[in-house]
């Protein structure tokens, strides 16, 4: 299958390009989150192919909350930004609320919220055994919302963010979505994107192994999306492992779709969620790519309408705040 032959519009500005990057983000979660965890085959035999919400009312996960915890942290400290300031926003807002229990949360979020409690530090809170997972790279996008066109800017500091909950291929993943998104930002191309990823992480990593397999694979030509799909998927899963919330598997997942779609948004995030695996962070991670790229208008006004302010089902401390206000506030001069 070619990809899609509809050209990618540029946006106005910098401020719609980051309203398209968090919008993005939402809207993919929401649209994932019902097909997390599933294969392929089950996704097909439950709503045949996916092309919408299947939901009637669907909300983001802890993707979009933990996003925007980190947008919050962000607007506030800036570059300054500190592991010490992340510590501290984390027990602020989460390890030292009695609310709970967290609904939602991956395994990297509580083996970090375990070790925070038992007064742990950062780097050591990280030392859990999921710090491999993608929890950074779901939370990445902010990061290359405020460095704009700045990849390795929005690398470093979401390394900073990082270092408190994950180490290694987890750090890896989460550089890699903030430095793509950095450089669609700034104006770059798919290919721009990809080349801005695959440059701020080793290239011997497991996440650039498997980001180069997915954007090989998803270059080729296709009878069918369905084709396409399957090969992308194969060049990047660990067929039987039954864990789908690894960071180089998702990564590769994302940019895998994001490149099959040459960047269109809504290719990009239907082509995530259809692989299943750790679908809500897939879509969440290649529509933040390709908002960044396309800017807002080019997410469905009926995506778009339907996703509102965070219901704090797993943070409750960001129940009511809404991505597009997070937006604004990563580009104040923007605006």
């Amino acid at each position: 299958m070619s990809a899609p032959a509809t050209a990618v519009t540029p946006p106005a500005d910098r401020a719609d390009r980051a309203r398209g990057a968090l919008l993005g983000l939402a809207v993919g979660d929401a649209l994932g989150a019902p097909a997390e965890n599933m294969r392929p085959s089950e996704i097909r035999r439950r709503w045949g192919r996916i092309e919408g919400f299947v939901s009637d009312d669907p909300a983001g996960t802890d993707d979009t909350e933990y996003a925007i915890l980190s947008g919050l942290l962000l607007a506030r400290h800036g570059s300054e930004l500190t592991v010490a300031h992340v510590e501290a926003a984390w027990h602020e807002w989460i390890a030292d609320r009695d609310e709970g229990p967290f609904r939602g949360a991956g395994f990297s979020e509580r083996g970090t919220l375990e070790n925070l409690r038992r007064g742990l530090a950062a780097p050591i809170s990280a030392q859990h055994r999921h710090a491999w997972s993608d929890g950074l790279a779901m939370r990445a996008a902010p990061f290359g919302v405020f460095a704009a066109g700045c990849p390795e800017e929005a690398a470093r500091l979401v390394t900073v963010d990082g270092s408190v909950s994950h180490d290694g291929e987890g750090i890896h993943g989460g550089r890699a979505v903030a430095a793509g998104v950095a450089a669609a930002m700034g104006g770059a191309g798919p290919a721009g994107v990809i080349g801005a990823a695959l440059s701020v992480v080793p290239m011997d990593s497991w996440t650039a192994r498997t980001l180069r397999r997915g954007v090989i694979a998803a270059g080729r030509t296709y009878p069918d999306a369905l084709s396409m799909e399957r090969a992308v998927r194969s060049a990047v899963v660990i067929g039987g492992y039954p864990w789908t919330d690894l960071a180089p598997e998702a990564v590769g997942l994302a940019f895998g779709a994001f490149a099959a779609a040459r960047g269109d948004f809504r290719t990009s995030v239907l082509t995530a969620v259809n692989m299943g695996r750790d679908a809500d962070t897939t879509a969440a991670v290649a529509g933040a790519l390709a908002g960044a790229v396309q800017g807002a208008g080019a997410i469905p006004p009926e995506w778009a309408g339907a996703i509102g302010p965070v219901r704090g089902s797993c943070l409750p401390s960001m129940r009511g705040h809404h991505v597009l206000d997070v937006a604004a506030l990563l580009t104040p001069s923007a605006s």
